[in-house]
C-alpha cells in the first residue's frame, strides 16, 4: 500500500503497543514525527522511538480530559489505536465516530473496571451486557468511520480461524461425502459465507478457543510479584470476572451456578463463579489441557454470530468459550492472587528479554462434526517472535498480528462504522497477518473430552459424565 499520510494515535505502551509500533512503521511507512503515544507510566522502551519523532504525552486518559487529549492528536481520517486497559469502549469510541478518526482496540474495556467488579451482580458486570449494549449502536454508525472493536489474538484473529476451520471442514466433507443433497448445501453456504448455516451443516456443537503459553524465562516468580506474558491488569480483571460462555442449543443441563440474561440476543450464559476458578478440558496441537474459562469477547461475538433463527428463535446455535492455560509463571502468579485475596500485589513483570524457551499456541478446535475435532490456529515460537519484532514475546507478537491486519483492512475500508471482528473477511486477515503468526495450522483432531476422562468421585453427581453425547458441556467441565 502507499504510505499513510495522516497522524497515529496510540494510547498506552504496554507490551501489545510495543510489538505493534514496529509493525506499524513498516506496513503504514508513516514517520516517527506523525505518531503520538499517551502513557503515564515509565516507559524506557520509548526512548528509542522518541528520539526518532515520537512524541509522547504523559497523562491518564479519565472521561474528564479525553476530549481535550484526544483533539489535540487526532482529526478526520487519522488513526486512533486504543491498547489502555482502563478506558471505556463507549466513550473513546463515540468520541473517534463524532470525529471521523478511524478507531481499532484489542479489547472491549470500560474506566477503572477494578472498582466495580466487587460491586456489581454477576450479569451487571458481564462481559454479556457491553455486548448487548455495542450491538444496539450498530445501526447508529452505518456509514461512519470505521471502528474495528475486539481485533487481537483473541477475541481477534480467533473469529477468521473458526472461519478458515468451518471451510476446511467442508471441503474435506465435499470430497468424501456422496449425499449430492448434502454436498450441495454445503458448496451453497461456501459460497454465500454463510457461517452459520454452514457451521450447522457440517454438525459443529462445540467450539473452543484453546490456548496454551509455554514461554518459561530464566528469573523466577517471587510471591510478591505478579508475572505474565501480556497486561497484568488486563488477566486479573479476565481472572476475577464471571466465568462466560455462548450456549448451544443442543446442551441439555445448566451448568452449576449459571445465569440466562433475559435481554438482549440471550446467547450466553454468565456464571456465578470467577473464570480463574472454572476449568475445561480442551486440547492444543498435540495434548489435552485443562484452562480457565475466563470471559472473553469471542465467546459473544462467534455464538451470536453462528446462530441460526427462525421467527420462534434460534434454531442452532454452538457452545463457545476460552480455554486459557497460561505460562507456568502467570499460573503461579495467579494462585499467589488466590491467597492474597484476589488483590494484585504492587509489583507487575512482563516477561521478555529473559524468556529462554516456549512458544504460545491459540486456535479454534471446533467440535461434534464427522471428523470428531479440528484445530485451526497458531503457534508462535520466542524464536520466531524475536526475529519479527525484538524486545516482546510470542504472546505480543500474535496480538499485534490481529492489530495490524485490522488496521491495513480498515484504511482500505474507512467508512465501514463498528465492526467486529466476524464482519470483516477472513481470508484477507489471515493474510495479512500470516507473517507474524508462525506455523499455521489446520488439522483433524481424533479427540472428544471422554478419551481421558476418569472419575476420581463418582459419588459426586455433578461430576458423572454424559457418555451418550461426548459434546455436552458437563463433559468438558473439570471437577477437580
Amino acid at each position: 500500500m502507499a504510505a499513510y499520510q495522516g497522524r497515529v494515535l496510540i494510547t498506552g505502551f504496554g507490551i501489545v503497543a510495543q510489538a505493534l509500533l514496529p509493525l506499524l512503521l513498516r506496513h503504514l511507512r508513516v514517520p516517527c514525527t506523525r505518531i503520538t503515544v499517551i502513557e503515564p507510566a515509565q516507559r524506557p522502551q520509548l526512548r528509542t522511538w522518541m528520539d526518532k519523532g515520537l512524541r509522547l504525552v504523559r497523562e491518564r486518559v479519565t472521561p474528564s480530559n479525553m476530549g481535550r487529549l484526544l483533539v489535540k492528536h487526532v482529526s478526520v481520517g487519522d488513526l486512533l489505536v486504543d491498547l489502555t486497559w482502563s478506558i471505556d469502549f463507549f466513550a473513546i469510541a463515540q468520541w473517534a465516530r463524532d470525529h471521523g478518526v478511524l478507531y481499532v482496540n484489542a479489547s472491549l474495556e470500560s474506566w477503572d473496571p477494578s472498582e466495580e467488579l466487587e460491586d456489581k451482580p454477576a450479569l451487571d458486570k458481564s462481559l454479556y451486557s457491553r455486548y448487548v449494549l455495542a450491538l444496539r449502536r450498530l445501526p447508529r454508525w452505518r456509514g461512519a468511520a470505521t471502528a474495528v472493536c475486539d481485533h487481537g489474538t483473541n477475541p481477534g484473529l480467533i473469529s477468521h480461524f473458526v472461519k478458515r476451520g468451518l471451510f476446511d471442514i467442508a471441503k474435506r466433507s465435499l470430497r468424501a461425502h456422496a449425499n449430492v443433497a448434502h454436498r450441495r448445501r454445503l458448496e451453497r453456504f461456501m459460497a454465500d459465507a454463510a457461517f452459520g448455516e454452514l457451521s450447522r451443516e457440517l454438525g459443529v456443537r462445540v467450539i473452543h478457543c484453546s490456548e496454551r503459553d509455554t514461554q518459561r524465562a530464566t528469573q523466577p516468580t517471587s510471591p510478591d510479584e505478579f508475572v505474565n506474558t501480556w497486561s497484568v491488569e488486563g488477566l486479573w480483571e479476565e481472572a476475577v470476572a464471571p466465568a462466560e460462555l455462548g450456549w448451544g442449543t443442543h446442551e441439555k443441563r445448566l451448568p452449576a451456578q449459571a445465569l440466562r440474561p433475559r435481554h438482549g440476543p440471550r446467547n450466553q450464559l454468565v456464571l456465578r463463579q470467577m473464570g480463574l476458578n472454572t476449568w475445561v478440558r480442551s486440547w492444543v496441537p498435540s495434548q489435552e489441557i485443562v484452562g480457565m474459562m475466563m470471559p472473553h469477547g469471542e465467546s459473544f461475538t462467534l455464538s451470536h454470530a453462528l446462530t441460526v433463527s427462525t421467527g420462534g428463535g434460534a434454531i442452532y446455535r454452538p457452545t463457545v468459550h476460552y480455554a486459557y492455560l497460561p505460562s507456568n509463571a502467570a499460573m503461579i502468579s495467579l494462585h499467589e492472587q488466590r491467597c492474597c485475596n484476589y488483590q494484585l500485589p504492587a509489583r507487575t513483570r512482563i516477561m521478555t528479554n529473559e524468556i529462554v524457551a516456549g512458544e504460545d499456541s491459540i486456535g479454534a478446535l471446533i467440535m461434534g462434526h464427522r471428523y470428531k475435532a479440528w484445530w485451526t490456529g497458531s503457534r508462535l515460537s520466542i524464536r520466531e517472535a524475536r526475529a519479527k519484532v525484538k524486545g516482546v514475546n510470542a504472546t505480543a507478537v500474535q496480538v499485534s498480528a490481529g492489530l495490524i491486519s485490522a488496521i491495513l483492512w480498515m484504511l482500505d475500508n474507512p467508512r465501514r462504522g463498528l465492526c467486529f471482528p466476524e464482519d470483516l473477511p477472513h481470508d484477507d486477515i489471515l493474510r495479512l497477518a500470516a507473517p507474524y503468526l508462525g506455523t499455521l495450522i489446520s488439522m483433524p483432531v481424533d479427540w472428544t473430552p471422554l478419551d481421558n476422562f476418569h472419575l476420581h468421585f463418582g459419588d459426586r453427581p455433578l461430576s458423572q459424565p454424559d457418555r451418550a453425547d461426548p459434546w455436552q458441556y458437563r463433559n468438558f467441565a473439570f471437577q477437580p
